[in-house]
């Protein structure tokens, strides 16, 4: 969820470098920020909030700086709890992404030696256990060793020794990696934070530490290591809206063009990944929010199209799972940035079996990339945006393209998903858009409402109640059709809103059956449906396409989220307590 950014810069520029790189990590959302830099002293600067605007300018000669954005766990959000934190002789800063398990019981241990705490976080024990250990007179690559050897839990951690102007830097099961480039080193938590100079990345392993001065050094334990950095062709976020208010609108927008860029995987890369899950004894399919949302059309899709059962799971439920794995077992992870924690939790899990792991994911080189065994890039563009926008609807045409492929029908597949891209066009006229405006007015002032589903759409509505609740903050509860009489119609009464997807498919009519039980009760009904009905206080139409529906019809949900928020004011781009990308369990 943090970011975090260092910098070493023989051209003395490291403080602007590294506030430009928490400036472009604001997508992974936050709520308090600091930076520190080191020029002759150690300086701090804390606060909350966006990232100042100013005021960095009068740093001038610092080659070294590093910063943090922070997304409250331990303590509340203060400025005293976000980073960098400093040991109690000013000459360590230190900022950390993760949880730090055994912290109180370390905490405890440091107090009683005399070490001075001034904020409320696990990650405040980690610069004075180091401090501890550089008062015993080990040197510092001793300390920091016999410091991260210490700790229980996932982190990423880079410090600031101000004495040696050095940045050291480490990480377990969090992500971190260095970008070089000429005259200066980055080491941060996303690849977002590099500069355009960068060429050339490395990734360390786990447990591994980084010295980052005039060169980078790699040791394990105190064993310097070679290492070999590879090529960085990453994508940056594009930091501009274009002519579009907020990301999240115009990345809604991108849609048609997103969902063509599936389209550019070949057959022979489908189908390796195609018998890979013919030949396993057992197929589970995990992901978080939104991209388990993506995981349970695609089980829907494989018995649909390609007759082939799934397992689905959330990515945090999966572990409970792990006495149904054998050996033949095959994983397919789903997440937009590759860091999600319980999804790579789950992939390690997996791994631990000797399971085979197949990622589906949007960021090259991040965790799930690097650790599944085949990975199928999603190719959407960079997601700025919170919300999983054209990574959701690029997940399930890469899901049912797949689908196909097993089928062995790749062309079919091929033809449907440009019939598709061309459709959702038509979701993003004028008409269409003030006719969602006018659904976010009538709905503005609500609680509560409910969404309906039934096949296909019942992911799709849960994934519109998902993006009702992440950026309007209104409680939006969803159901399958058919569970409506086994007890959640006791919470419909006179004007309760419901949002009903209806698909022209086999469960249509008892779809309306359903939405007539509700309109019976009082309940003001929204259709999503190629087709109109009497049962409709309101209509909004979508293309009539079958197995298609699940991407045309998630449009329309993300768009009556988004107008909801900017009817009652809110930040589309940055819902409250929420994060882009999710680095803790």
């Amino acid at each position: 969820m943090c970011g975090i950014v260092g910098v070493i810069d023989n051209e003395e520029k490291a403080l602007e470098l590294v506030v430009s790189g928490l400036r472009r990590l604001e997508y992974r959302g936050y709520d308090s920020w600091g930076v520190g830099w080191s020029n002759n002293s150690l300086d701090i600067e804390k606060g909350l909030g966006a990232i100042s605007e100013s005021g960095f300018d009068r740093v001038v000669g610092a080659t070294k700086a590093l910063g943090h954005t922070r997304w409250a766990t331990h303590g509340e959000v203060s400025e005293a709890n976000a980073h960098p934190h400093v040991d109690c002789q000013n000459n360590l800063a230190l900022v950390h992404n993760g949880i730090i398990e055994n912290y109180q019981e370390l905490k405890y241990q440091l107090e009683k030696g005399g070490h001075q705490f001034v904020s409320q976080t696990d990650s405040e024990v980690v610069v004075h256990l180091i401090e501890d250990y550089l008062n015993k007179g080990n040197d510092f690559l001793k300390a920091f060793n016999y410091a991260i050897n210490d700790l229980s839990g996932q982190f990423a951690i880079v410090v600031l020794e101000n004495k040696t102007g050095t940045l050291w830097a480490s990480r377990r099961n969090s992500p971190l990696l260095v970008g070089l480039a000429p005259h200066k080193t980055f080491v941060a938590s996303d690849a977002q934070a590099f500069d355009r100079s960068v060429k050339q990345v490395f990734v360390p392993d786990n447990d591994q530490i980084l010295k980052i001065d005039t060169e980078l050094k790699v040791f394990a334990e105190e064993q310097e290591l070679k290492y070999l950095p590879r090529r960085y062709d990453g994508e940056y976020a594009e930091s501009s809206k274009g002519s579009f208010n907020t990301f999240t609108l115009k990345e809604i927008s991108e849609q048609p063009e997103s969902l063509l860029a599936v389209l550019s995987r070949s057959q022979t890369d489908m189908q390796g990944i195609a018998d890979i899950i013919n030949n396993a004894y057992g197929l589970f399919l995990v992901g978080a929010g939104s991209a388990y949302n993506a995981g349970l059309t695609a089980s829907y899709l494989f018995s649909r199209i390609a007759k082939k059962h799934i397992n689905i799971s959330l990515a945090s439920e999966f572990p409970n799972y792990e006495h149904f794995l054998t050996k033949k077992t095959v994983l397919l992870a789903i997440s937009q940035s590759g860091e999600t924690a319980d999804t790579l939790e789950a992939v390690r899990v997996a791994k631990a079996k000797g399971n085979k792991v197949i990622a589906l994911v949007n960021v090259k080189d991040s965790t799930l990339d690097r650790l599944a065994d085949y990975s199928i890039p999603l190719q959407v563009g960079p997601e700025v945006g919170v919300l999983a926008t054209k990574s959701l609807t690029g997940q399930i045409a890469l899901l049912q393209l797949l689908a196909y492929t097993i089928a062995g029908q790749f062309k079919q597949g091929k033809e449907r998903l440009e019939e598709i891209a061309n459709q959702a066009n038509q979701l993003l006229t004028e008409g269409i858009l003030k006719q969602l405006k006018d659904v976010a007015h009538v709905l503005v002032k609500q609680q509560h409402l409910y969404v309906l589903g039934r096949g296909l759409n019942y992911p799709t509505a849960l994934e519109a109640a998902l993006k009702i609740k992440e950026v309007s903050y209104i409680h939006a509860e969803a159901f399958a059709g058919g569970e409506l009489k086994h007890g959640p119609i006791a919470l419909i009464d006179t004007g309760t809103p419901v949002v009903a997807f209806v698909a022209r498919d086999e469960n249509y009519e008892s779809m309306l059956s359903n939405i007539s039980e509700v309109k019976a009760r009082g309940a003001y009904v929204i259709g999503v449906s190629p087709l109109n009905n009497q049962v409709f206080d309101q209509w909004i139409e979508i293309p009539d396409s079958h197995d298609m529906t699940p991407i045309l019809a998630a449009i329309p949900a993300q768009l009556i989220g988004y107008f909801l928020a900017v009817e009652k004011g809110l930040n589309p781009d940055r819902p409250r307590n929420l994060a882009k990308s999710v680095t803790v369990k």
